[in-house]
């Protein structure tokens, strides 16, 4: 598994979600590319456990808003 972190490229405020630039977290996944594989799944669970928004029901679970680094 390999471990990625998720950033948020720019603000977006969409049905009543922000989601602001900077806004980080780290997945562990076994995927390429947790956000674009699997549904995105585990970055969904990611930024609802560390911040508790949807990022789903907010429309930003897209490499338009959001950048992905492997960092192992």
């Amino acid at each position: 598994m390999a471990l990625f972190r998720i950033t948020v490229k720019q603000n977006n405020y969409s049905n009543g979600i922000r989601l602001e630039k900077g806004m980080t977290v780290d997945v562990s996944s076994r995927y390429s590319n947790p956000v674009t594989t699997n549904g995105g799944h585990e970055v969904i669970d990611a930024f609802q456990r560390m911040y508790g928004i949807d990022i789903k029901k907010n429309g930003g679970l897209s490499t338009v808003y959001l950048d992905v680094k492997k960092i192992n």
